[in-house]
């Protein structure tokens, strides 16, 4: 295959990305078509998660600061014509949808209010309670929730999920993982429940944070906070705005790498799939790699890390080996 000429590779991978993003009828047959674009050339999936990952930064600086959106350049500046409206349309779909699920939920509760909901490897679940609050589960993650007249309880077994919480001081929102426990002031946030540890970004409100046991520590969590609590210790560090949002991209399918290192990267993408990523040798690991990528897409992933840095790959079965 003759390789098309850059600036058509790239107004192409705009094309995909624009249709992908705000075509409200998108659909499987789409997907598979946009799949298969990426499977022609790694340099299609590179130009793609190139404009992916642009977009997603100037998404933010639309919202944060307007009047200097015009600096975006280079080829990403395809998509900039139309992005102001795009971006409009796509908030107020998402506001409107929001709001819809709260309205035909409804508040109605069982008598012993409890439910289980878990999803699998790759996984993604967007569940409403009976309160309109609405928890959204990320790969391989279970929790149990208990929603009554009168109790407002979550356990998160395992895994991530990201919490909208309708707030109600009648009946505090609380969230149990481990020996930590999460309570709603009026919140939105990421919790992300690991063996032993628990980590808390919080994105809207407040919440508390409380660790149980000998050494049992309380923190009070503001917009852009994160804590991370074990059995022994509770800290609290604050996290740019950006770099939260990046950490949310799993909301839409993708996973965001800012400068991170092919060993991260690698980790990341195993959370999601059977096939797992292996790094091996002296410094592969530490390669650093910018990009926004879809979760479940393995072969992408190898692919272009092969083209990128020069890399050997083999295929071991469900392994899949990276090296010099």
């Amino acid at each position: 295959m003759i390789p098309a000429p850059a600036d058509a590779l790239e107004q192409r991978a705009a094309e995909w990305l624009q249709q992908q993003r705000y075509w409200k009828d998108w659909s499987p047959a789409d997907q598979a078509a946009l799949d298969a674009w990426l499977e022609e050339s790694p340099n299609h999936a590179v130009a793609y998660w190139r404009l992916a990952g642009g977009l997603d930064r100037t998404e933010r600086l639309a919202a944060l600061r307007p009047r200097r959106a015009h600096a975006v350049s280079g080829f990403f500046s395809a998509l900039w014509p139309v992005l102001p409206k795009l971006v409009a349309a796509f908030a107020a779909a998402s506001v409107l949808g929001g709001g819809a699920l709260v309205m035909l939920n409804g508040p109605h509760y069982r008598d012993d209010g409890l439910q289980t909901y878990s999803t699998g490897l790759g996984g993604h679940q967007i569940i409403t309670l009976a309160d309109g609050s609405q928890i959204e589960l990320n790969t391989d993650t279970r929790l149990r929730a208990e929603i009554t007249a009168h109790r407002r309880f979550v356990t998160l077994e395992r895994g991530e999920a990201f919490f909208q919480i309708v707030h109600d001081e009648k009946r505090p929102f609380v969230v149990q993982a481990g020996g930590q426990r999460i309570t709603d002031l009026g919140t939105q946030f990421l919790a992300r429940r690991e063996t032993g540890r628990l980590e808390v970004d919080l994105v809207e409100g407040k919440a508390r944070v409380d660790t149980t046991g000998q050494n049992a520590r309380s923190a009070l969590l503001l917009p852009g906070d994160r804590a991370i609590a074990t059995a022994n210790e509770l800290s609290v560090t604050k996290k740019a705005p950006h770099k939260l949002q990046e950490q949310l991209g799993w909301r839409r399918g993708v996973i965001v790498f800012d400068n991170a290192t092919l060993a991260d990267a690698a980790a990341e993408l195993n959370r999601y799939n059977q096939q797992k990523i292996v790094i091996v040798g002296s410094g592969v690991g530490q390669l650093t790699l910018n990009a926004t990528l879809p979760a479940n897409n393995v072969g992408l992933f190898v692919r272009s890390a092969r083209t990128l840095f020069n890399l050997q790959v083999e295929n071991r079965g469900n392994e899949i080996v990276i090296s010099r």
